[in-house]
């Protein structure tokens, strides 16, 4: 049900610093000598040793200019969860689901990465029985918030070409106090995987391209002294009414709402415990005029009220 931002794979790690070592032990018996009368000489070497340990060790790390954090890193994560739900709607036939993915970030804001989950039901999704984004955007500080620009291609492997569509998105985040705030909103240009091939009512119109609108909102809470998270939602959707090309579609309805409210729990540091409850405003009678695709394969309503649970694994 949320926006995908979400991210697995391997770790890179590139900027070591150096330090000028000390200088021998030799140097320093030299210029140690007994504590008494006894006059001792001091050589041209000496003096010369005795100059350059006045000189504080190089930092080459700071005399470069390089942060002692590398300026790329890798994250990742990989996910169980008994439904997928994409905005309000199951993607997996109400059924479990595995995902994961991975993002590469750069100390500029610049990031890239890619995000897989598998499929079940929902018409054919083209064939595919996978469905694999790739994404990359740019974060930039804006006040005391942040700004998150980017794009998202979403495809479906093995699936049909026009079932494949791009999305670009802005998130704008910050905080008020404990509450997290995200606004953000993520719009498609007229593709054919988004048009509207198969009316409601109507005879087919192959060919076809729509748009696609979707606004967010995202609030979150972290209890004092616990590990745990709350967290809530709510989207609205706007685009193709009927069925696209392969007998999906991103606005099933044209228009609608989904929510979510739930809460993360972190046991240990890398795993999160999530629940949620998640709904839309789709209707019955909306839903019966794109059946039997817009069910699950015994029939049931895949926009309709039900408890997520999941368990993610990051680093």
């Amino acid at each position: 049900m949320s926006i995908r931002f979400a991210s697995a794979a391997s770790a890179v790690a590139l900027i070591a610093c150096f330090a000028t070592p000390a200088f021998a032990g030799e140097t320093q018996a030299a210029l140690a000598g007994p504590a008494d009368e006894t006059e001792i000489a001091v050589t041209e070497a000496d003096q010369a040793a005795v100059a350059l340990r006045a000189i504080e060790p190089i930092d080459l790390a700071t005399a470069t200019g390089q942060d002692e954090e590398s300026a790329i890193t890798l994250s990742g994560s990989a996910t169980l969860t008994s439904d997928y739900r994409f905005r309000g709607v199951s993607q997996s036939d109400e059924g479990m689901a595995i995902q994961g993915g991975f993002t590469l970030s750069h100390s500029s804001g610049f990031y890239v990465g890619t995000w897989g989950s598998n499929l079940s039901g929902w018409g054919t999704f083209g064939g595919a029985n996978m469905e694999l984004d790739i994404y990359a955007g740019y974060k930039l500080p804006v006040g005391e918030g942040t700004l998150d620009l980017g794009g998202t291609w979403y495809m479906y492997p093995s699936g049909a070409d026009e079932t494949d569509f791009a999305e670009l998105y802005a998130k704008l985040s910050g905080s008020v106090g404990p509450i997290g705030l995200t606004a953000g909103v993520a719009y498609a240009p007229k593709q054919e995987a988004l048009g509207n091939a198969f009316p409601v009512g109507g005879p087919p119109n192959p060919g076809d391209k729509e748009d696609n609108l979707y606004l967010s909102g995202d609030a979150t809470y972290g209890v004092s002294g616990a590990p745990i998270t709350l967290k809530a939602h709510i989207g609205y959707s706007d685009g193709n009414p009927g069925l696209g090309p392969n007998g999906t579609s991103v606005a099933p309805t044209g228009t609608y709402l989904d929510w979510l409210i739930g809460a993360d729990i972190v046991p240990i540091s890398g795993l999160t415990l999530s629940v949620a409850y998640v709904d839309t405003d789709i209707t019955e009678a909306e839903a019966n005029l794109i059946r039997p695709n817009f069910a699950t394969l015994a029939g049931d309503s895949i926009s309709d009220a039900t408890v997520v649970f999941s368990v993610t694994a990051s680093f």
